[in-house]
Order: C-alpha cells, then sequence, then structure tokens
C-alpha cells in the first residue's frame, strides 16, 4: 500500500509534503512567470495607450494632433470650455443621463420581481419565458430599427400619441433590449439564494410581497447593481435608435458627438482637440460608476447567494 504523504523527519519546518503537489502546479501553470508577466504587460498597454493619448491629444492643439504629435508642443485646456458650445454636450449629457438612467432604474426594478416569479413559483409557459428572455438576446439590434420606427410613427397617426422625437419613446426603445437581460442576469442570481430565509419569514408572517422586499430586494443589491448597470451602457452608448428616434432637442450624447465628428469632416484641420476632449467628458459618467459600484459588480458577477 502507497502512501499519499510525505514525513519530513529532521527539518521541522513542514510536517507533511504532498508529493503530486509540485507536479499539480507545473500542469496548471501552462504558461511560464515570465511569459504571464510579459502578456499582462501587452494588455495593459493595449488598454492604457489608447486612452492616454487621447488625454493628452485633448490637451492639443489641432494642427499638432493632425500633425501626428503624441505628446503636445503646446498645451491648452480650451477645448473642455469649447465643446460646451461647438458639440452641444450639455444638452446630449442631460437627455443620455435622463434616457439611460431612467432605463437602468426601471429595468433593475421590474427585472427582480419578474425573476423572482420565474424562480420561485411553478406555472405552466414557465420555461418557455426562461427560453424566450435567452433567445431574445440573440435578436441583433438592427434589425429592429425599422420596425420599431414604423411602429411608433405609426402611433401618431393612429393613436394621436407623438412617440419619435421624445425621450421616454427612446427610453421605450431601450427598455425593449434591457429588461429581457436584467431578467435573466436576476434569475441566475435569485436561483442561489436559499430558500430557508423565506420559508422562516413566511412562518412569521410574512406575505408574498413583504418576502420579496424585506428578505429578497436586500440580499440582491449586487444583482441589481449588475444588471441595472449592464441596461445603463447600451442606453448611453447607443448611436443607431438614438439618432433615429431623436430630434436636436432630444439627441444623446453619443449621437452630439456623431453629428459634431461628421460636420468637422469638411474642414481644412478636424478639429480634433474638441473631439478627443468631448469624447473623454462623455465617458467619465461611465468610469465613475464603474468605480464607485465596483465592489457590487464584483460581487454580483462572482456570486449568486449568502455565506
Amino acid at each position: 500500500m502507497t502512501t499519499t504523504a510525505a514525513i519530513r523527519p529532521s527539518d521541522g519546518s513542514t510536517a507533511v509534503d504532498r508529493p503530486g503537489s509540485q507536479q499539480q502546479r507545473e500542469v496548471t501553470r501552462l504558461l511560464p512567470g515570465w511569459l504571464l508577466v510579459l502578456i499582462a504587460v501587452l494588455l495593459c498597454a493595449a488598454v492604457l495607450l489608447p486612452i492616454v493619448y487621447i488625454g493628452l491629444a485633448s490637451f492639443n492643439s489641432d494642427i499638432g494632433v493632425a500633425s501626428g504629435e503624441f505628446w503636445p508642443s503646446s498645451w491648452t485646456i480650451s477645448n473642455y470650455f469649447t465643446i460646451w458650445t461647438s458639440v452641444g454636450l450639455a444638452n446630449g449629457l442631460m437627455n443620455s443621463l435622463i434616457v439611460a438612467g431612467s432605463t437602468a432604474v426601471v429595468s433593475a426594478a421590474f427585472s427582480i420581481g419578474t425573476a423572482y416569479v420565474l424562480v420561485r413559483y411553478q406555472f405552466r409557459g414557465r420555461r418557455t419565458i426562461l427560453r424566450a428572455l435567452l433567445g431574445l438576446q440573440s435578436i441583433p439590434g438592427t434589425l429592429l430599427v425599422l420596425p420599431l420606427f414604423v411602429l411608433f410613427s405609426s402611433s401618431a397617426t393612429y393613436l394621436g400619441l407623438q412617440v419619435i422625437g421624445t425621450r421616454w419613446g427612446l427610453f421605450v426603445t431601450y427598455l425593449t433590449f434591457s429588461l429581457p437581460f436584467s431578467t435573466w442576469v436576476m434569475v441566475t442570481y435569485l436561483r442561489g439564494l436559499p430558500k430557508e430565509l423565506e420559508e422562516a419569514a413566511r412562518i412569521d408572517g410574512a406575505t408574498n410581497l413583504g418576502v420579496l422586499t424585506r428578505i429578497i430586494l436586500p440580499l440582491s443589491w449586487p444583482g441589481l447593481v449588475v444588471s441595472a448597470i449592464f441596461a445603463f451602457l447600451p442606453g448611453w452608448n447607443d448611436v443607431l435608435f438614438a439618432s433615429v428616434m431623436t430630434r436636436p432637442d432630444t439627441q444623446t450624447a453619443a449621437v452630439a458627438l456623431e453629428i459634431f465628428s461628421s460636420a468637422t469632416e469638411g474642414g481644412a484641420i478636424p478639429q480634433y482637440g474638441q473631439m478627443m476632449a468631448a469624447s473623454l467628458v462623455s465617458a467619465a459618467p461611465v468610469v465613475l460608476i464603474y468605480m464607485f459600484f465596483q465592489k457590487y459588480l464584483v460581487g454580483g458577477l462572482t456570486s449568486g447567494g449568502v455565506k
């Protein structure tokens, strides 16, 4: 009979040494350490160098950026003051925050109730609904631009309800795509929550609504934050639907940037500095959201229950 552990009799530093542990570590590490470090450095450089270049170009003149300067020869902060009038960024940021923020909040609020019913209750058509939620994610959004535009345009003719060009019309459009995904995220998360907590609350006399608001909701904050952020991002970054379903006073920041870049392409020297500055300002809210909710994101993406 062979032993699975070897005892070191004399040095006293380690009592037991498993003979296969070193071989397992060597097999697990598929790449040598120096190569892992090199790959990590290259990946970080691929991500950070464009951001650094955009930041430096935002403080450079248009001529300097056009000539290919990486480090500005003359520094200026005028680009950050000019974009508020030339790009119309203030109105675009406000519209983006209203539409994308409301989409995130409403999508997260509806998804937790829908996911709770789908996870905790058995009824006919439950599996069909779950499969439909997953199948909706495979439909490209570009295929729905024309049908949605025709549908919303017809509402003004047949119902007297103006949808095209309004913020709430864009909100309904984004909610169409974000709600199925948010519901599926919450379904995955709620499956990991123990039923014993709900049973204990019901023994104490809690209703279904009480269980949802007092037990499920406090335990689901990481999942709610993940679903809300992933519902916020498409609304913030979208250009296709926003360019079709908005007018100048309701256009989002992404559309404002696209219009500004297209309008400056015909000039002798495009206004690169202002475009870089406007891009950084438009990306700042998303970066701040990730930094503020980082711990919830990690918890929501890596765990699905309570410890």
